[in-house]
């Protein structure tokens, strides 16, 4: 696999599995970028790395993938060009555009598990309901300021609405730029994301059907906690039936990876 001629990672268990597996990461920022190095590193076959925004000088401490020279560029295929570098055989492709109600089912239907590696509630909120109307596995996370949580969302399983009901009202909740983050934390998140999406398309999962597990990681104490969260009745959000439409509040926020 990646760079290597014979069998990679062999003490992986179902290594195998994730040789073919298709994950697709929406967001190529601060969550995005360890989350792929994780999955890249791993052996997992195909990445599919989705982002519109640019490269801005503020993103180059945290964001592995991203240099100098790569200021101005699209994240998505900065992020390529550097996985390209790092494993010149893996798979790759690079989407500079955003995951929206036009695109977002035959993105999710066409990969084995999604990475939502965005900045902002609104367009979290989307990519779950799109997770349940397609039943492929969504890996949620989230940092600000010195908190991460990261949680995946299974078919049958708890939504993000099941967690938190609704989206807060606009500018109840600051993004990460507008309110500051911890880029050692973001990247500790990106890679429990990993970790979770490896768990799930290795076949080592062992789920409860309408459970799941919200892990809660604080960047002051360096203590984790896991919360566990079942599925909740009458759920509106689990009961989609079509492609949402994409939250006007995401796009005049510019939500994305950060």
């Amino acid at each position: 696999m990646h760079g290597h001629d014979t069998d990679h990672h062999p003490r992986i268990p179902h290594a195998s599995r994730l040789e073919r597996a298709r994950v697709l990461l929406v967001g190529a920022g601060g969550l995005g970028c360890p989350a792929s190095l994780a999955l890249a590193q791993a052996g997992v076959g195909h990445l599919t790395l989705a982002d519109p925004d640019r490269v801005d000088v503020t993103n180059l401490p945290r964001q592995l993938w991203h240099r100098p020279s790569d200021v101005g560029r699209n994240k998505a295929e900065s992020a390529v060009a550097g996985l390209a570098r790092a494993f010149p055989t893996l798979s790759t492709e690079a989407l500079p555009e955003r995951v929206d109600a036009g695109n977002a089912e035959a993105l999710f239907r066409a990969h084995d598990a999604v990475i939502d590696a965005t900045d902002g509630v609104y367009t979290k909120f989307f990519l779950s309901d799109v997770a349940v109307l397609t039943g492929v596995p969504l890996i949620y996370g989230g940092v600000l300021r010195m908190q991460g949580q990261a949680m995946r969302v299974d078919p049958q399983g708890p939504c993000l609405r099941c967690l938190y009901e609704s989206p807060p009202p606009p500018d109840a909740v600051p993004t990460c730029a507008q309110a500051g983050v911890l880029g050692s934390l973001a990247g500790l998140v990106g890679a429990v994301q990993a970790m979770l999406a490896l768990e799930l398309l290795s076949g080592a999962a062992r789920s409860i059907p309408g459970e799941a597990t919200l892990h809660v990681l604080d960047g002051v104490s360096l203590l984790g906690r896991r919360v566990r969260v079942e599925r909740a009745p009458d759920c509106p959000g689990c009961r989609v039936t079509a492609v949402p439409e994409y939250p006007e509040a995401a796009r005049e926020t510019g939500e994305c990876g950060r």
